[in-house]
C-alpha cells in the first residue's frame, strides 16, 4: 500500500545567497527532499550561471 504525500518527499526550491548581495538575479533550482530524514533546510553548492560560479544555495519554502 502506497504512503501518504505528507511523509515522503517534497519538493523544495534552492536559491543563491550571494547573488541578491552583488545585485544580479538569483539563480534557483527545483528538487526534493525527504523531509523525515533531512527536516532541517538545506544547503548545497550549485552553479550560479549569473556569477559563472559555484555558490551555497539555501533552501527557501
Amino acid at each position: 500500500m502506497a504512503k501518504k504525500a505528507k511523509e515522503g518527499r517534497i519538493k523544495i526550491t534552492l536559491e543563491c545567497t550571494e547573488a541578491r548581495k552583488l545585485g544580479v538575479p538569483p539563480s534557483r533550482y527545483a528538487t526534493t527532499k525527504n523531509r523525515r530524514n533531512h527536516p532541517e533546510r538545506l544547503e548545497i553548492k550549485k552553479y550560479n550561471p549569473f556569477l559563472r560560479r559555484h555558490t551555497v544555495h539555501k533552501e527557501i519554502r
